[in-house]
Order: C-alpha cells, then structure tokens, then sequence
C-alpha cells in the first residue's frame, strides 16, 4: 500500500440531492482514495475539519463505467466513496454550507 498522507485521503465531497437531504442527519459523503481505509478516513475528517468527531464510517467500492468509443471498449476509472456519521455533539463540516 502507498504511503499516503491525510490530506491525500479525501478527494472531494459528492454533491447529489441524496447527499445534501441526509446532511441533516449529520452524515457526509466523500470520494477518498481507492487503497484509504476507515480509520484512514475518519482521521483524516478529523484533522482537515477542526471540532468534528467522527462517530462511523461506512465504504463503497464502485466499478469503473463501461464506455465505447468506435470499436473500442474501456471503462471509466474505479472510485472509492465514503459517508461519514458525525457524533451529534459535533461542528458541521463547513465546507457544505450555503449549498
């Protein structure tokens, strides 16, 4: 596995209208680095927004997308997302306010 720094585990946060309505529950949704793991994660939340703590983590791994161009087929590259479950006594992430 590579060596890979905190602020190398969150790429960016996924905006979709299911990620912004379960925002209210204090969950929040990432694509991280395909090799980070949970505790990677949660870490990384914790350090890169300051007074959140993180109660749980849950991953998905999604294939990459199946494309054609010609008669040639390939897929689309392979993500990893992450939602993570703030502890009720905890900030909001900032980042997602005003969206």
């Amino acid at each position: 596995m590579a060596n890979i720094q905190y602020y190398d585990v969150i790429l960016k946060p996924v905006i979709t209208e299911k990620s912004m309505n379960a925002m209210a529950e204090k969950k929040y949704t990432f694509l991280v680095h395909p090799e980070a793991n949970k505790t990677m994660i949660k870490n990384a939340v914790e350090k890169m927004f300051e007074g959140t703590k993180v109660k749980r983590v849950n991953t998905m791994n999604q294939q990459g997308k199946k494309k054609r161009r010609g008669m040639v087929y390939g897929r689309t590259a392979k993500t990893k997302k992450a939602i993570v479950f703030l502890t009720e006594d905890s900030k909001d992430i900032e980042i997602f306010e005003g969206l």
